[in-house]
């Protein structure tokens, strides 16, 4: 409870400081969809520059997703210990200020530690004991916070591009059998929380209807699954509105819930024209790769305009589908994007810039969509 009222006086002294002259974005899409952001301990803390963040969430957000502080190697980084603190502060900003909570991730195939998948003699573990201990993780942290995240990322990019299923760990010593067995602990832990499968590059058919396919079975073995969540890393002309709607349309036809739970659009050039999340491919750095350290032009910035206003046109055609849009992100200088796939970008693509400044071409054009 100090905590709670910490964090409540911390959002109102930074919206006294800063000011509210406009409502939010979840204003305006209030009874459309939830409008959320991801963000990390430096935002959860608010120290420094980073204080305004408690002000920019209070004002837009009604969703908020841990970035980092829920994957396996932050939360639990060894097999006695759970790094709970960081991940306690976020749900007692989010409640502060009235925002949904939604877990990611609690299985994938990065950010997990060696030891999650080896015995004391550093043998890996047979499927049905490496189940187990994703199992114990799952009720560790779901019963830590049953009743207060709204929502999971259950499993987390298990799904190759080409529709093939991911040959990591997990997959190679249980096959799928330790997704549907995450989203059954899941369901036993916590009733009440929905439960989504997330993966990047949905628009790709191979991979979306793998996914289909994926959370079809676990629903016929009767196991509930709520939803699939689109990352939605994009770029400013690929994948095509067009790409991105049929997947909206099958996953909604097959009765699952979509959420675009990452959304950001790269505006620099990549190595191999990528715009999807893979971490692992990764590069040497280029200046050629880093075209805007001093700003975008206005043209470039013209164009992240009109792709963030062709999306949200699509997403509010959709509303009857899409229950979530989630920013991976604040603002430009915490993105990801800055460190991949190369370390030491310039990036801009979220709605905020480096100095946490609304860009306002942006936010007033999501607003005339909300309105229409």
């Amino acid at each position: 409870m100090k905590n709670l009222k910490l964090s409540s006086l911390i959002i109102l002294l930074t919206l006294f400081t800063y000011g509210v002259k406009a409502q939010g974005l979840k204003d305006s899409y209030e009874g459309i969809f939830d409008i959320g952001a991801a963000i990390d301990q430096r935002q959860v803390n608010g120290f420094g520059k980073d204080q305004i963040a408690h002000s920019i969430l209070a004002k837009h957000f009604n969703s908020v997703t841990p970035e980092n502080l829920m994957k396996w190697g932050s939360i639990h980084p060894s097999p006695n210990t759970y790094n709970f603190e960081p991940m306690d502060k976020l749900v007692d900003l989010a409640e502060s200020m009235g925002a949904r909570v939604v877990g990611h991730t609690l299985v994938w195939h990065n950010q997990t530690p060696n030891w999650v998948y080896e015995n004391e003699q550093g043998e890996r573990l047979d499927g049905l004991a490496l189940i187990k201990r994703m199992e114990d993780h799952i009720t560790a942290i779901m019963s830590r916070y049953k009743g207060r995240v709204f929502a999971y990322d259950v499993v987390n990019e298990a799904i190759f591009d080409n529709g093939e299923y991911r040959t990591s760990k997990w997959y190679e010593a249980t096959g799928t059998e330790f997704i549907k067995r995450a989203f059954a602990k899941a369901e036993e832990i916590d009733p009440d929380a929905e439960l989504y499968y997330n993966d990047y590059n949905m628009w790709k058919p191979a991979k979306r209807e793998t996914a289909i396919a994926l959370a079809k079975e676990i629903r016929e073995a009767g196991i509930r699954i709520d939803g699939i969540g689109l990352q939605g890393h994009y770029g400013l002309e690929s994948p095509s509105l067009e790409e991105i709607e049929a997947s909206i349309l099958r996953i909604a036809e097959e009765g699952f819930k979509v959420m675009f739970t990452e959304v950001d659009i790269d505006v620099l050039p990549n190595p191999v024209n990528r715009h999807g999340a893979d971490i692992d491919a990764t590069f040497e750095f280029e200046e050629q790769y880093n075209l805007y350290t001093d700003g975008l032009p206005a043209e470039i910035q013209e164009k992240l305009v009109k792709r963030y206003a062709e999306l949200f046109e699509l997403f509010k055609k959709h509303e009857d589908k899409i229950t979530r849009i989630t920013f991976w992100g604040i603002h430009d200088g915490g993105s990801w994007l800055n460190n991949w796939p190369m370390r030491g970008r310039t990036a801009y693509p979220l709605i905020f810039d480096r100095n946490y400044q609304e860009k306002q071409d942006i936010i007033q054009v999501l607003h005339e969509i909300a309105a229409k």
